[in-house]
């Protein structure tokens, strides 16, 4: 049997300490994870430790860190990402 992964839309914000990330585009939820030790940054800044469904996993430099439906966090690679996620439309209010 084939099976084809439901449509769903997420959140994920791109790791990349030093890159030019201002903290204004740091998303709300990433702060929250940060100050709730969901999400801890390693002394060398360089990675981040992230409490999952599954255990303690590591992001490096340029991971994505994704905030699926339930709030659940978890990091991606940056290939696997950029093959899975398209990037939703922004919707204006107004």
């Amino acid at each position: 049997m084939k099976f084809r992964k439901k449509p769903v839309v997420i959140e994920a914000y791109q790791f990349n300490p030093g890159g030019g990330n201002s903290v204004a585009n740091v998303p709300a939820w990433f702060v929250d994870a940060l100050l709730t030790k969901k999400i801890y940054v390693h002394d060398d800044q360089q990675h981040l430790g992230i409490n999952t469904l599954e255990g303690v996993m590591q992001a490096d430099v340029g991971d994505w860190i994704i905030r699926g439906v339930k709030g659940e966090l978890y990091p991606c690679k940056p290939d696997i990402f950029s093959e899975t996620y398209d990037r939703e439309p922004e919707v204006e209010h107004g």
